[in-house]
């Protein structure tokens, strides 16, 4: 008796996690300016000299991120060959949904001695976390560079970019040197620092532009002769879904998706080859899930405020003033045991946030001398797709 497998016996992928979004490249391609920066940058730790601070700034899918990880295992392997370096530790976190206690208490048990009990959840404060960190900095010696991912995602990220590069000068370190490296998908995120912030970090920012039809097309192309079998994907399908994403966001994950769902359209077809028409039928299904990692990316709040007006959707009561918003987003953030934004500024600053990013459409009314101008808001979105991220979120954090 056959099972549901049992006619299963081919695939076209030779290598799937080739499309995966956690596959780092041997080779980052279309990035060539970025790396040469990045290396410039990095020189002075191959001389055993204190290394600089570097921003990577970009969209979502620009290769910010890959760039990092290319970067950090090239040093580690040329400092191996370097009389001059001192031992390199590398330290990587992404801060998204993280506070700044959560980072720091990350980092010193990352630092502590096998065996050793791990700083506690409770009891201690951010301050005491530092002064943990700066003992095991101490203890262990070399240079440390802390990669923060999402940085902008971080509740104070102002504390941290303002003790970390002090740690040395300030004598909280004598025995050891610390560089940070930023990665924000944010690119006005420097302009929300501290003046004293922004003095004492001196960094090198390296942006990411978006990349064009032709540069995607290299990339599909190193991906696909790795991904798929022989001769079985299409150069049409290659150029379709580099065209479709440049159009778009001029994202290299977006590309990515589209010819990695496109093959899986194909093989449930049973076609011989992925075709242009393969990847336009994966089109919707990779919107709708680029939407839900949109909404992943947003902060914490940020997020509330998407559920928020979801359900008001529901209930027919938008577009909405934002004191509307800001009661339901309250609710929310008490749902989930949060401390909900005390002011109706931050919610106002929240959503022109998610109206520039192109979640919401907002809408001036204007009355005269009796009512005044305002905005009202509401989802550009299926808020379904917001709800069921949230739901999936939740789920996955219990």
């Amino acid at each position: 008796m056959s099972g549901p497998f049992s006619d299963i016996t081919e695939t076209i992928f030779a290598d799937k996690s080739v499309l995966q979004e956690s596959y780092q490249p041997d080779e980052i391609l279309e990035r060539d300016e970025e790396i040469d920066a990045f290396s410039h940058a990095l020189q002075d730790v191959l001389f055993g000299y204190e290394p600089e601070n570097i921003f990577l700034y970009g969209k979502a899918g620009l290769g910010k991120t890959a760039v990092a990880r290319y970067m950090m295992d090239e040093l580690r392997a040329e400092v191996t060959v370097r009389d001059e370096t001192d031992d390199l530790h590398i330290h990587e976190i992404n801060c998204n949904g993280k506070t700044l206690f959560m980072v720091v208490r990350h980092l010193v048990n990352e630092l502590l001695p096998e065996g050793a009990s791990p700083f506690p959840k409770r009891g201690l404060g951010t301050g005491d976390a530092f002064d943990e960190l700066y003992r095991q900095l101490d203890r262990i010696g070399g240079t440390h560079l802390m990669v923060f991912d999402e940085i902008d995602h971080l509740d104070d990220a102002d504390t941290l970019l303002y003790e970390l590069p002090r740690a040395r000068s300030n004598d909280y370190i004598t025995d050891s040197m610390v560089g940070i490296i930023g990665i924000s998908n944010n690119y006005t995120f420097r302009q929300e620092l501290s003046a004293k912030v922004k003095d004492t970090l001196m960094e090198t920012e390296i942006s990411f532009s978006p990349y064009d039809a032709g540069e995607l097309r290299t990339i599909l192309r190193y991906r696909a002769e790795r991904a798929f079998v022989d001769d079985v994907c299409d150069k049409s399908a290659i150029a379709k879904a580099a065209a479709l994403s440049a159009q778009d966001m001029g994202n290299a994950r977006q590309a990515i998706d589209l010819l990695r769902v496109g093959a899986e359209v194909a093989e449930r077809e049973q076609a011989d080859t992925i075709t242009d028409t393969h990847i336009e039928a994966a089109r919707t299904r990779v919107q709708r899930g680029r939407l839900q990692n949109k909404i992943r990316d947003q902060t914490e709040h940020a997020q509330y405020i998407l559920e928020t007006l979801a359900k008001l959707h529901e209930r027919g009561e938008v577009p909405a003033r934002s004191k509307t918003i800001q009661e339901g987003y309250e609710r929310v953030a008490d749902s989930y045991g949060s401390t909900p934004l005390t002011t109706l500024k931050s919610v106002q600053d929240h959503l022109s946030d998610l109206h520039m990013l192109g979640f919401l459409l907002k809408h001036e009314r204007n009355q005269g001398r009796s009512g005044g101008q305002y905005y009202e808001y509401e989802l550009d979105l299926d808020p379904m797709i917001v709800l069921e991220t949230r739901e999936e979120i939740v789920q996955a954090s219990e």
